[in-house]
């Protein structure tokens, strides 16, 4: 139906940016070979697109507001496809980080808040809510095509393929962006430059230090470039980052208070229901973009399948994300949005628990994949309501503005997620290989001594025959080399274990958050 042709359109370009990475985290044995590099590096690069994303989407939904949001949506396809380009053809990783970390971000920035405002333009009511649903559902679709057909372009053909592919999906939507209805632009005002360099330093600061604290150490400096009073930079950095944070706050009350334009008003805040919705957000982001870094190292770097072995294996909790996050009009004839999320949450903390007794040295595939499709039920179940709670909680003049939010709240859960999960999970395959090699009599003191060298010297979760190669490079006697391989292997799933544990307990943290949503069905309106 004509109707719907806009949101053919728009929900292309939510596939795509869900699609990116996906594809980069079910590929990351790949990237690690194809660069000569390691494990930590691929985590800078997918956490630095996020990052980015974060750090500039409120910046990228003022400028739909002043220049017209298809004209910035269009714009922002244009960005995204050069990067999409680059990336398919980087030579070397710093190349890759360019393309697909900065320049697919940037794009991202325009598009996304624009998309959110182009979607509540072109749709009123019922048709409004199914729009989300369906927006929402993509986004699981991205998650589930991402690691099948990444895994199977990675490993059959080359990851690059799907880069080169997103250029030519960007081209056919260029042609057809006019099926889109444009929101007109207001008044143009300065751009709060002030507020952009503020929000951006803070942001980019906050997540760095959460980054590096797997190499840097949070206080006992492991391998920093440098301490601070003798501890570990990564907390100071973080400070550092929230003082920035609080200044933008600081400068953007006094902008409003001045009668000027600010990046955001951040009065917008104390709608409950929005910052009720944009916290889930984070939180719903947090988790599953942590998640879907450790568990693809689980079923790579531990198990040791291939990346369309490890796609097919995520495919359980992509299916079912689609599906739930479609039910969301459904639902809301039946349950009040804080009562759908509520139920979101409980099955992806029950999820998490049962995933976490499937992490053994031997995987137990139908275990796996049934824990896998109940975590994905319970992420639809948030993603069905979450953006629709959040775009109805304003009038049509603040949507692109809390388009903005609304996206950097995803992306920067998404960065913190990648970011704080992938940290915990070094610093427990640290302790837990520490306290494997202090208990195992096998291991004598000299190969204990080896072993904290190298690990002062920077920690990565590598396959336990790269251990292996190390323990003999280092002369250790046979006996000993199986031993030490075998606490590793034991410390690789103690620390598995403690993210996904991390991540139940960011769920059950997050429940308090949701007493601000919507506790009554929405009320019927005419369709547009």
């Amino acid at each position: 139906m004509k109707r719907w042709r806009p949101l053919l359109v728009l929900g292309t370009a939510q596939f795509l940016m869900v699609l990116d990475t996906s594809v980069m985290n079910v590929s990351i044995s790949r990237l690690v070979e194809d660069f000569h590099t390691e494990v930590t590096a691929i985590q800078a690069v997918i956490t630095l697109y996020t990052l980015v994303m974060a750090a500039f989407m409120i910046t990228g939904g003022k400028l739909g507001d002043a220049f017209g949001r298809r004209r910035t949506f269009a714009v922002g396809l244009v960005v995204y496809g050069v990067g999409s380009a680059v990336t398919s053809l980087a030579p070397t990783l710093w190349v890759l980080a360019l393309g697909w970390s900065v320049v697919e971000g940037l794009g991202a920035t325009l598009v996304l808040p624009a998309l959110a405002a182009l979607v509540a333009g072109a749709y009123r009511g019922r048709d409004r809510s199914v729009a989300y649903g369906v927006i929402g559902g993509l986004a699981g679709a991205g998650i589930a095509v991402g690691p099948l057909l990444g895994g199977w372009v990675t490993t059959y053909l080359t990851w690059r393929l799907v880069f080169a592919g997103e250029v030519v999906v960007v081209v056919a939507m260029l042609c057809v962006v006019r099926w889109v209805p444009d929101v007109p632009a207001e008044p143009r005002t300065a751009l709060d430059k002030t507020g952009v360099a503020l929000s951006a330093a803070g942001l980019a600061a906050v997540v760095l230090g959460v980054l590096q604290s797997s190499s840097w150490g949070w206080l006992k400096p492991r391998n920093p470039p440098f301490t601070v009073l003798g501890f570990s930079p990564a907390l100071f950095v973080i400070a550092a980052g929230a003082a920035l944070l609080w200044l933008f706050g600081t400068w953007e009350r006094r902008q409003e208070g001045r009668s000027r334009e600010p990046l955001v008003r951040l009065s917008l805040l104390r709608i409950p229901p929005l910052r009720s919705g944009l916290t889930m957000l984070l939180c719903q982001n947090l988790v599953l973009l942590g998640l879907f870094f450790v568990i693809p190292l689980y079923l790579q770097v531990v198990q040791g399948f291939n990346a369309f072995q490890t796609g097919l294996r995520l495919l359980p909790v992509s299916v079912t994300m689609l599906v739930s996050a479609l039910s969301g009009p459904l639902l809301g004839r039946v349950a009040a949005p804080r009562t759908v999320v509520r139920c979101g949450l409980l099955v992806l903390c029950a999820a998490s628990l049962w995933l976490l007794a499937t992490i053994e040295p031997r995987i137990d595939n139908l275990s796996f994949g049934l824990a896998m499709a109940v975590l994905g039920v319970g992420m639809g179940l948030l993603a069905s309501q979450l953006g629709n709670v959040v775009q109805s909680s304003v009038g049509e003049r603040e949507r692109s503005e809390v388009g903005g939010l609304q996206y950097t709240a995803q992306n920067l859960g998404s960065s913190l997620g990648t970011a704080l999960i992938g940290s915990l999970l070094i610093g427990a395959l640290v302790g837990a290989f520490t306290t494997q090699i202090a208990d195992n009599p096998k291991i004598s003191d000299a190969a204990r001594h080896q072993a904290g060298v190298a690990m002062e010297a920077g920690v990565s979760f590598v396959g336990t025959d790269q251990v292996r190669a190390a323990a003999e490079r280092a002369a250790l006697p046979p006996s000993e080399v199986e031993a030490v391989v075998d606490s590793y292997a034991t410390a690789q799933l103690d620390a598995l274990k403690a993210a996904v544990l991390a991540a139940a307990a960011v769920t059950l943290a997050a429940f308090p958050f949701t007493r601000h949503l919507p506790d009554r069905r929405p009320a019927r309106e005419a369709t547009a």
